[in-house]
């Protein structure tokens, strides 16, 4: 069994030191048999197999079909989403296996999967509820319930052959299903047979700003944010549980190229936006994730500049 409580068994203890996760080492690990290490198996498993698939995602701009991919090259990974139908997107993803938050000083963050898995034990409910057939193939069903009403519910039909997940539906506050993604076909799953990287540490950046309200659980993720379309006066930090994601933009407000204040609805999930006076000048806070509306509102009312030269906060 899969467990992160103990290091002769966990995949992560010994790995974290070198910087590196043998794949090999899934193969030889017994069948879960808890709800938390199906998560972790599962969560593993979408770093450690290369495979091809179809799937479809139902969502509130209907119903679309996707070619999915997912490789490893010299221990990096990367995956690529195409959808077939409706304007032409493709996504893609490069990059190594992720920690769940800044290193600070000497501290070593865990990386994920295995940090996530226990991180998020203490914000939702797991439960196993049984097994379907999807996609010709057996699949354990995981309810992942919030212990609060700050984040949506989830609910994952894995793969009992590999841990990849073949069904996903997300659940809001009330219950209500916001999105179905489902794979319909997966090609022949293969085990990486080598290590995949992980994530340099990172320092934490020296923001003037800061929200001084997150859910319970949220953390900065140590992730690049910066990307050449946005200047150096766009500030974008990314928060996340470990299950759900918001991001935090603030910059300037210039011109007329704005969005308005107010609450606003982008597919599955919202954006809260905010004009502020904030470090002397009126700027633009924008809060998007696919969470409860009155948590990004709520985000976005509580951040504050503090100069950091001075320390002083500067914010009304």
């Amino acid at each position: 069994m899969l467990s992160t409580g103990t290091a002769a068994q966990s995949p992560s203890a010994d790995e974290a030191k070198d910087e590196r996760f043998d794949c090999m080492a899934l193969a030889e690990l017994e069948t879960p048999e808890t709800p938390r290490a199906w998560l972790e198996r599962s969560l593993w498993a979408n770093h450690c197999y290369t495979f091809q698939a179809r799937a479809v995602r139902i969502g509130s701009d209907g119903v679309r079909s996707l070619a999915l991919s997912h490789d490893v090259v010299e221990g990096v990974e990367r995956e690529v989403a195409r959808f077939l139908d409706g304007p032409p997107v493709v996504f893609e993803r490069r990059g190594r296996i992720g920690r769940l938050s800044w290193s600070e000083d000497d501290s070593t963050p865990p990386a994920s999967p295995a940090g996530v898995a226990e991180h998020l034990e203490g914000l939702y409910r797991l439960q196993l509820s049984g097994e379907e057939r999807l996609a010709n193939r057996n699949a354990l069903r995981l309810d992942i319930e919030p212990l609060d009403g700050l984040r949506y519910g989830h609910r994952f039909w894995l793969d009992t052959a590999t841990g990849l997940p073949l069904k996903q539906i997300l659940l809001d506050e009330q219950g209500r299903v916001v999105e179905t993604f489902q794979i319909t076909q997966l090609h022949q799953p293969r085990l990486y047979q080598g290590s995949i990287d992980l994530d340099r540490h990172r320092p934490p950046p020296d923001d003037p700003w800061h929200p001084t309200w997150l859910p319970e659980g949220f953390m900065p993720k140590p992730v690049k944010t910066r990307s050449p379309r946005q200047g150096d006066d766009i500030g974008h930090r990314v928060y996340s549980d470990g299950l759900a994601t918001l991001s935090l933009f603030v910059e300037p407000v210039t011109g007329t190229d704005q969005l308005i204040p107010g609450l606003h609805r982008l597919g599955v999930s919202h954006a809260a936006v905010r004009h502020r006076e904030l470090g002397g000048q009126l700027r633009q806070v924008v809060v998007m994730g696919e969470l409860p509306p009155g948590v990004l509102i709520r985000v976005a009312d509580s951040v504050e500049w503090q100069d950091v030269a001075s320390g002083d906060d500067t914010s009304p």
